[in-house]
């Protein structure tokens, strides 16, 4: 009887102190049941918000937000997900086509429409009484100008603003610490940021060391999406993994934003030696364009000849990128996710063969989908006119 009572009050201890714990000793246990506690935090918009933590009602003010949720819950990252924006299923349908195989809830997952920059769906969001509302930096202006935050808050439903693509390299892993903060994942997230250093340092390393000389470098932004030309980038973005990777963007000359647009003639003047579309799956949106299908599981023989079609534009009519046929597709999305680390490596390739002969950007994606992803990598995400002569 007294061993009894012993090993009953042994238990009850042991049920006490774990009760007791921090909310911190359960953080990124799967499966374990976490108490949500008041947390302060400041956003990517420098504004301090107070939610409660670990966040259980998310709504994804844009779907695409989904590839860093997913990273940070790959065991089921639909869980604390209520609603989301329907931009991933139409902008990146093969990968919504992935997260569909696995997560078959998806499809039932309720959604809005908008775009980028517009406001959130406040009715939705006011029916879902979400814990949080994730929305990306560029949306700021429209919901402040129609009070849109001031109303939630009135409800108790936060706002957190995050970016991937306005100042990438100098918000994607603030984000990242962000949403493993709220999520209770921190420790993921910082796994996240230390792969992600790593990627960036076997570029940045090789050209610190051997100095290469920069080829001028034309991206044409959302190729095949507008007959437009020529949409491009400033010294952000995809300026900048430019930039990183051992090339000179002839849109940082000339763009003075993140986003704008440059006339042919300006770029026949520029000459760049290499051209880079940056190109999607866009049926959704311009059925029979030029788009290049670019994404995980995409034909590479489609993806080459939709690509030689950019090499008739008159903007680049006798430039050396024409000559050296230096003309490349990347996978638009890279340009709003916690992955660019993966554009900046292939852009090194391109721009530098030589010194990146050894430089494998599908192996180090490949690496990511293991250790993050809760799908399988499929490649698809670049093709190159220039890779046929080799």
């Amino acid at each position: 009887m007294t061993e009894h009572r012993s090993l009953l009050l042994a238990a009850v201890t042991a049920i006490v102190l774990i009760a007791l714990l921090p909310t911190a000793a359960f953080a990124d246990k799967p499966g374990l049941t976490q108490t949500q506690a008041p947390l302060t935090l400041t956003d990517i918009a420098g504004r301090q918000v107070t939610l409660n933590a670990p966040v259980k009602r998310m709504l994804l003010g844009e779907g695409r937000q989904l590839y860093l949720i997913a990273s940070l819950e790959p065991e089921d990252p639909l869980a604390h997900v209520v609603a989301w924006r329907t931009d991933l299923i139409a902008a990146d349908p093969a990968t919504y086509a992935q997260y569909l195989e696995v997560f078959p809830g998806l499809a039932k997952l309720p959604s809005f429409k908008g775009q980028e920059d517009s406001l959130i769906d406040i009715e939705s969001t006011i029916i879902q009484k979400p814990d949080v509302v994730l929305l990306n930096l560029e949306a700021m202006q429209a919901n402040k100008d129609a009070n849109y935050i001031e109303k939630l808050a009135a409800l108790n439903i936060p706002v957190l603003y995050i970016d991937f693509r306005h100042r990438p390299l100098e918000n994607t892993e603030p984000t990242i610490r962000l949403l493993g903060r709220i999520m209770r994942r921190e420790a993921r997230a910082e796994e996240i940021i230390a792969f992600r250093r790593q990627a960036m340092a076997a570029v940045a390393n090789v050209l610190a060391a051997k100095q290469p000389k920069r080829p001028n470098v034309f991206v044409e932004r959302i190729g095949g999406y507008s007959q437009d030309c020529c949409l491009s980038f400033g010294a952000e973005n995809f300026g900048k993994y430019v930039e990183l990777a051992g090339g000179h963007n002839i849109g940082s000359d000339i763009i003075p934003s993140t986003f704008g647009q440059i006339s042919p003639e300006q770029v026949i003047v520029a000459d760049p030696e290499h051209v880079v579309v940056t190109s999607a799956d866009w049926k959704a949106y311009v059925p029979g364009g030029h788009w290049i299908p670019l994404g995980p599981g995409a034909d590479p023989r489609v993806m080459r000849k939709k690509l030689e079609w950019f090499v008739t534009r008159d903007a680049y009519t006798g430039i050396a990128a024409n000559k050296t046929r230096n003309f490349h597709g990347i996978w638009h999305q890279f340009y709003n996710s916690p992955y660019e680390f993966v554009a900046v490596q292939q852009l090194a390739k391109w721009f530098h063969p030589d010194l990146f002969a050894d430089l494998d950007p599908n192996a180090t994606f490949a690496e990511y989908h293991r250790r993050f992803l809760p799908i399988n990598y499929r490649p698809g995400y670049s093709i190159s006119l220039s890779d046929s002569q080799r």
